[in-house]
């Protein structure tokens, strides 16, 4: 059921082919085909060598050990074999395909697409590009599992024992690829429910992130080990001998004992802000029993003989998580002490440890099983940045259950709120939620969810856009359906926005812009009001259609279009009137950096949030408005790559483009040069635009951009 720890330190230390041959033929029966496989592997690796000096099939072949230790799905043995030779060597998928089959070959071509978003060297340890990396393997392997889950499974554990000799590399990249595995692959092995991959990998990567702290707690389990020993020891007879005084054949249970993992240790200290002999939940047995109702005869026996700590009681027997574990959650006091009990059956046990995998579907296959929690991740239109902050609460927290009026479970992490409850039932609940009962009392959307609690959403009748709440909710799903509701609502506000100063500074009416738009095919009419130099491209344009007309000649020698600029309580004013002052209206009092309007009354600039209501009321009235911005923009750092195509003068003519655009070019490098193109043209620059994607579109005028990316943003929260 997984490897142990005894048998990771022995993985760790098989350095030679005949080794880990023997090694992998003693978790899986020996066939044909296995065999052919590993002749072709060792075949197709035999001049490579790691880091270390070993030959490179060891790795591999000690991959493929740990899969036969979770499965004894022979395709995904034989894919770890052969999971780097299509990357690495001249070996093609068709020609796996044709030696080892379709399923084989869809595993490796799997593996092989999670490698290709990584860099061939691993970029430096530095918060904005490792977490944007990191975002973008996220994307990529969430992908691949969405067709067959297995790939994740064989990535896993090659990650692993990537992580067990990864002593042989430079400081600098053992940092990197621990941080990789720390905010990417860890979390993936606790969705799939792989417990023990988790925990180990989250350990190692522990060691090398964090070394004093490591190095702080197992000295204190080390000095404390024999007292420790003794507690358990001592907790776990009791608990032996009331199941037997209690009826329960000695054949029928298995108690195990386990002093909580490193990394977890270190969590739990960080977030309750306690010293190690404060973790409450150190010292924990395990009671595997037979059958699911023994399970609540031992909790019965357990809570009337030792003292539970009522808070710290979760049943994942009744309630299972999304990932299919099963587990009753107690915690109680023993001789002074606490102690965590988990009852369970050796059939939960089995699932706990191995997930996704325990039940695997041998004789049908393996490539049809989807998991919920992957197909409801929302991932389609986000920025890398974006990805990375959505995902990493979906896959990296704490569970809790709530559940429906009518008794119907919803997994949802520690910290949601009930919009986010809302959001999980459906997508149209979410969107119209107006008000909901908490336990049957009236609560606010953004009230906080415990483990067990029931609630009742009341529902509008039309949808409600609520941006400023988008950072309130902890799901993907609430935080995705919201930015879609919000940034609709915001183009439909800009649409209407750019149609009114349009109209004032020409002094046209609302219904002469919308055709005018309209017989010019105006695409990016929603640009208007957020960029002055668009607005006064639009000015200009209709400027030179009127003098195409010979009728409106004497309209235009009355009329003077030339905008002023007029800067105000620092605000960028454009009009083509004299402006004199700006009120900030009572009404949503808009702060600096807020997106806000301004309505033209006289000489002044009344100015309202975009989103105030009284703001949607005025525009809807076709009152005047006038372009307003704030001035003082902050200057954003962003990193592009872009393909440049290979032709005499192309990067001059490029850098002059952006030259224009008031980019500021900070660093250049050029990759290496194919036949049509300079791949990777990579720039870091400044710009004072703060939409990226307006920005992007902006660039994609000129050049196909591969990647652009906020750089002094991609680590926030």
């Amino acid at each position: 059921m997984g490897l142990s720890h005894i048998e990771i330190e022995k993985v760790k230390h098989i350095h030679d082919v005949d080794s880990a041959i023997s090694y992998l033929f003693s978790h899986i029966q020996k066939t044909p085909k296995l065999e052919e496989a590993l002749s072709f592997s060792i075949e197709a690796h035999k001049l490579q060598f790691r880091k270390s000096g070993e030959p490179y099939i060891v790795h591999p072949i000690l991959v493929a050990s740990i899969v036969a230790s979770i499965t004894a799905d022979e395709s995904m043995a034989i894919a770890a074999l052969l999971h780097d030779v299509v990357e690495d060597t001249a070996v093609s998928i068709e020609k796996i395909k044709e030696l080892f089959g379709k399923d084989v070959a869809h595993l490796v071509e799997g593996l092989t697409k999670i490698d290709l978003i990584r860099d061939s060297e691993l970029i430096p340890s530095n918060l904005n590009e490792r977490l944007a990396t990191s975002a973008l393997t996220f994307r990529k392997m969430l992908i691949a599992s969405i067709e067959d889950v297995r790939v994740l499974v064989v990535k896993l554990c090659d990650r692993l024992h990537n992580m067990l000799t990864l002593d042989a590399l430079a400081e600098h990249k053992q940092l990197r690829i621990a941080e990789e595995t720390l905010v990417v692959y860890a979390p993936i092995a606790h969705r799939l429910g792989i417990s023990f991959l988790k925990n180990i990998l989250e350990d190692l990567s522990f060691s090398y992130l964090f070394k004093e702290d490591k190095h702080h707690i197992d000295n204190y389990l080390d000095t404390n080990y024999h007292a420790i020993e003794l507690k358990l020891n001592e907790f776990k007879e009791a608990i032996h001998s009331l199941l037997v005084r209690n009826g329960f054949c000695e054949d029928d249970f298995e108690i195990l004992s386990r002093v909580k993992h490193r990394y977890s240790i270190y969590l739990k200290m960080q977030r309750k802000g306690v010293s190690i002999d404060e973790v409450l939940d150190l010292l924990a047995v395990r009671i595997l029993v037979k059958e699911d109702v023994k399970c609540y005869n031992v909790l019965g026996l357990v809570h009337l003989n030792f003292r539970p700590l009522a808070s710290r009681f979760k049943d994942y027997i009744a309630v299972a998580k999304d990932n299919g574990y099963q587990t009753i959650h107690t915690s109680v006091f023993y001789n002074t002490a606490i102690f965590e009990v988990q009852i369970r059956t050796f059939e939960m046990h089995k699932t706990a440890e191995l997930g996704v995998a325990a039940h695997w579907k041998y004789k049908s296959g393996a490539s049809n099983i989807k998991l919920d929690w992957l197909d409801n991740l929302q991932y389609q239109n986000e920025s890398v940045e974006e990805f990375y902050d959505l995902v990493k609460n979906d896959l990296y927290s704490e569970d809790i259950s709530v559940f429906s009026p009518t008794g119907d479970a919803f997994t949802l992490p520690r910290g949601a709120v009930v919009l986010d409850f809302a959001y999980a039932v459906h997508s149209e609940v979410g969107n119209k939620a107006e008000s909901a009962l908490v336990n049957k009392t009236k609560s606010s959307l953004l009230t906080e969810l415990n483990n067990g609690d029931i609630v009742k959403i009341i529902m509008a009748d039309e949808p409600i856009t609520r941006c400023s709440w988008i950072d309130a909710v902890k799901t993907s799903r609430a935080k995705t359906n919201m930015k879609i509701n919000c940034n609709a609502k915001i183009r439909e506000i800009d649409s209407k926005v750019a149609v009114r100063i349009v109209a004032t500074a020409m002094s046209l009416s609302t219904h002469r812009v919308e055709e005018w738009f309209k017989e010019n095919h105006c695409d990016s009419v929603t640009n208007i009001p957020r960029d002055i130099e668009h607005f006064k491209h639009v000015i200009r344009r209709y400027t030179a259609d009127i003098h195409k007309n010979s009728r409106f000649r004497s309209f235009l020698s009355r009329h003077k279009f030339k905008l002023k600029h007029t800067q105000i309580a620092g605000l960028d004013i454009y009009a083509t009137s004299q402006i004199n002052d700006v009120m900030f209206d009572y009404c949503c009092h808009p702060k600096t950096g807020d997106e806000v309007v301004g309505f033209l009354e006289k000489n002044k600039v009344n100015v309202h949030h975009k989103m105030c209501k009284e703001a949607h009321k005025k525009i809807q009235k076709e009152k005047p408005m006038v372009f307003v911005g704030w001035a003082h923009q902050k200057i954003f750092k962003y990193k592009l790559i872009a393909s440049l195509h290979n032709e005499k003068g192309a990067l001059a003519e490029f850098l002059t483009f952006l030259v224009k655009l008031n980019i500021d070019i900070s660093s250049i490098e050029l990759g290496k040069e194919s036949e049509n193109y300079t791949k990777y043209c990579e720039l870091g620059f400044e710009s004072k635009e703060a939409d990226i994607n307006i920005l992007r579109a902006k660039i994609e005028d000129k050049i196909k951009v591969i990647q652009l990316i906020r750089t002094e943003d991609a680590y926030k929260n």
